[in-house]
């Protein structure tokens, strides 16, 4: 689908009139290793950014992500009361994912890249991926009885939105699903990663000015009409009032059909963005372990198939161990963070506790989830840490079964829902909000959205995450609460230090530098000068906490971006690129 986004037509899309049952292809199990329609020469360039770092092997074929389920992998609980049965994605070629994780390893994807997944499916069939909000050729779009149930396939997508979307299995998807066959899936401004290969001093997942984005058209963001009130999407959600300021400074507006300066893309790869400077990945779980008391064996809750698959499938010929079908009821008593326990559970009685927390800095080495799991971005947090004045990017996923309400200390601009920016084309008939500290979001199984924060001040707290108990509908104000999870949130002033920003200038080929350009900073509290040396490199030293503006000046030359800004908060601010072109 290309909508009001570039039209990229990389891939054909040809009819399926007459030809259904080449799409509609039914292995179950599968007996065969079909091709892959249409298959174009992929682009994606994450698998070699990774294996450049040493994080993953050389892919080959080049350009293609390897992902392997259904891996069986048990882990016991963070009280050791029981142990949990995982079925999970793994990476042969990442020896940090060779044996399988929970969640699976985050993949994300330049928007427009040609997108090739090799999968292969473990233990016992079927299986599919589907790449949820993705919108590929039928039968690469991974749903159980509507496309390809694999053996061994390579599946073929172009992404057009940049968003927080991710991918799970499809078949058998209640238990599959819960079990943890699932990853999120971040699709990346254009330039994201092809900026690393041009330029290694870009921080991996950066664009080409060196700062991480998303999409978000934050010319017009509305604020509530009254008071705190549980937050759904769509309108009627009571945010619809008043225009309130934009405080995320950088967004650079323009529309998606704009053209791009430098002109390595059809259009400007950095029109509806903003820059953030930290991210943080909530992916919100429960499990019931009866299931994995219960179908511990992944057949056990197979149908058989009537005569016509998908519609008289018989569930009642396969009911389990006991006499046990492990769907008919969920009654979760175990619940995670991005794969962290969280330290509550339901007791043999049926009590609750009512709240609980992730371990300190988030279950997680540092705090951080590891780069090799992360399609090599480094930083990314689960409890987060920041500086006054930094933009904070939260991806949060639904992937409990439970119905959740998500609350903030701090007020916060959701930007995204479901992966799709808001008011940003061809969905320009929405817009971002603010939703108010106290306030809950409330999203139910596979929600998604995205929410920037930025604070003036010192904030330490946490974001409450309530299961809002299923059975009971999962309503706001009705449901009973299962748990409260409870994430960190930390924002401090920088100590007082001295920093300096640095970069480089380079010409209209890439890596070409270009000496002998002036560099103007300028701030609130006065301005200064240097010349880039014969590297094309500068730097301006001694400077306090503040915001600055860099303009590049040489004769006859045009310059991308005309300027930039920049925010020290007791740090240095590397990697301020510019391109000069003559004219």
């Amino acid at each position: 689908m290309s909508v009001n986004n570039p039209v990229f037509g990389t891939i054909p899309r040809q009819s399926v009139v007459g030809m259904e049952n080449e799409w509609v292809k039914m292995f179950d199990p599968p007996k065969a290793d079909p091709p892959t329609p249409d298959m174009v020469t992929p682009t994606n360039p994450v698998p070699e950014v990774m294996a450049a770092t040493g994080m993953q092997a050389v892919p080959s074929p080049a350009h293609t992500l390897e992902r392997q389920l259904m891996h069986g992998m048990k882990m016991p609980t963070w009280d050791g009361a029981k142990e949990l049965v995982f079925f999970v994605f793994r990476d042969p070629t990442n020896p940090t994912a060779s044996g399988g994780v929970y969640p699976a390893p985050t993949t994300r994807v330049p928007r427009g890249a040609i997108f090739h997944g090799h999968t292969q499916g473990s233990g016992p069939p079927p299986h599919t991926i589907h790449w949820h909000g993705i919108e590929p050729t039928p039968i690469n779009d991974g749903v159980g009885h509507c496309s390809m149930e694999i053996g061994d396939y390579t599946y073929q997508w172009q992404p057009n939105f940049i968003g927080t979307y991710f991918y799970h299995c499809h078949r058998n998807t209640v238990q599959h699903f819960n079990f943890g066959l699932y990853g999120l899936l971040p699709i990346m401004p254009p330039d994201a990663y092809f900026a690393t290969l041009d330029n290694p001093a870009i921080p991996i997942g950066a664009c080409r000015d060196g700062k991480f984005r998303t999409a978000a058209n934050l010319s017009i963001i509305r604020g509530p009409t009254g008071g705190a009130v549980p937050m759904v999407a769509g309108s009627g959600s009571g945010f619809e009032g008043a225009l309130i300021a934009n405080p995320y400074p950088g967004f650079i507006g323009g529309l998606l059909t704009d053209p791009d300066p430098l002109r390595q893309f059809p259009t400007n790869p950095h029109a509806m963005t903003v820059p953030y400077d930290v991210e943080a990945i909530w992916v919100l779980a429960d499990r019931d372990s009866v299931w994995s008391d219960l179908a511990e064996d992944a057949r056990t809750t197979f149908p058989a198939h009537g005569p016509h698959p998908g519609i008289d499938d018989d569930f009642a010929r396969k009911p389990g161990r006991d006499g046990f079908f492990a769907f008919n009821q969920f009654n979760p008593d175990y619940w995670f963070v991005t794969g962290v326990p969280v330290k509550a559970h339901r007791g043999g009685t049926g009590t609750v506790d009512p709240a609980g927390a992730p371990p300190a800095g988030g279950g997680l080495p540092d705090g951080l989830i590891p780069p090799a799991l992360n399609s090599g971005i480094s930083g990314t947090q689960v409890a987060i840490s920041a500086k006054v004045g930094q933009t904070i990017l939260v991806r949060c996923l639904n992937g409990a079964y439970d119905v959740i309400d998500v609350t903030f200390p701090l007020d916060v601009t959701v930007i995204a829902w479901d992966g799709r920016a808001l008011g940003v084309p061809p969905f320009g008939f929405n817009h971002p909000y603010m939703v108010p500290a106290g306030t809950p979001i409330h999203l139910s199984v596979a929600r998604r959205f995205d929410a920037l924060i930025r604070s003036d001040s010192e904030v330490n707290g946490v974001a409450t995450v309530k299961f809002l108990s299923a059975r009971h509908g999962g309503q706001a104000g009705t449901a009973p609460v299962a748990v409260t999870a409870e994430i960190p949130i930390n924002i401090v002033w920088a100590a007082p230090t001295v920093s300096s920003i640095s970069g480089s200038v380079f010409g209209s080929r890439a890596g070409e530098p270009l000496p002998g350009v002036t560099m103007v900073l300028t701030s609130d509290t006065g301005r200064q000068t240097v010349v880039t040396d014969a590297s094309g490199n500068y730097s301006f030293a001694g400077l306090a906490n503040g915001r600055y503006t860099i303009i590049p000046n040489l004769a006859g030359f045009q310059f991308f971006p005309r300027e930039r800004e920049a925010t020290i908060v007791g740090a240095d601010q590397t990697g301020q690129f510019f391109r000069g072109r003559a004219t």
